[in-house]
């Protein structure tokens, strides 16, 4: 498939590249995070990344106040396997350089399900920030060359932890699997207790 840029045009549908902030300390630490070399690891939270002045920063000026957290995805990734989707917007960090893959929330189906063919791919360089819109269908990144990626995870604050309520397994509600994430996977996955609704291929990215 097509890698694009995040600084191309077409990007503009699923979120901005975030400029005006110093993050090379967070890019320091996050060189130190754990990167599987054949799994992925997500952290929804982490006190070195959350007490530094950038995460402070974001929770001020990108979410107006409200609470974060700071976490980190890192690892190695080929697959789309899944998208999720937030009622926020997420931001991105990349440490190393990455692949998103993108997608939107409009084009899911009445049926909740969603059709592989619309994801689009776009390359994030190291050093680089974006925030994802809220309506943007994303999951892990990929892996662009190296030894895997690293990428900081800022969101509001209890995003992606466990339930502590039974949702409905009709409508959207049967999407939900975590707080604030909604998940559509795909069969390949093999995600236990994910609502299979990914049509077509399961994305590769070589």
């Amino acid at each position: 498939m097509k890698i694009q840029n995040i600084t191309d045009a077409s990007f503009g549908v699923y979120g901005k590249v975030l400029t005006g902030y110093d993050f090379s300390e967070l890019l320091e630490v996050m060189g130190h995070m754990p990167c599987p070399a054949d799994d992925v690891i997500y952290v929804p939270g982490a006190d070195e990344l959350e007490r530094l002045p950038a995460a402070r920063e974001l929770k001020e000026r990108a979410y107006g106040g409200l609470p974060i957290q700071a976490g980190y995805c890192n690892g190695n990734n080929k697959k789309l396997n899944a998208v999720e989707y937030h009622r926020s917007s997420e931001i991105d960090i990349a440490q190393t350089d990455l692949i998103l893959l993108l997608g939107r929330q409009q084009d899911i189906e009445a049926d909740f399900t969603y059709d592989t063919a619309k994801i689009e791919a776009f390359y994030m360089p190291a050093g680089t920030a974006v925030e994802l819109y809220a309506t943007t269908l994303h999951y892990a990144p990929c892996t662009a060359g190296g030894d895997g990626f690293r990428c900081a995870i800022i969101l509001p604050a209890g995003t992606n932890l466990e339930l502590d309520f039974a949702p409905s397994a009709e409508g959207e509600d049967r999407l939900i699997t975590a707080k604030n994430k909604w998940l559509i996977a795909h069969e390949e996955a093999k995600i236990a207790g994910a609502f299979c609704g990914l049509k077509g291929e399961n994305i590769t990215v070589a």
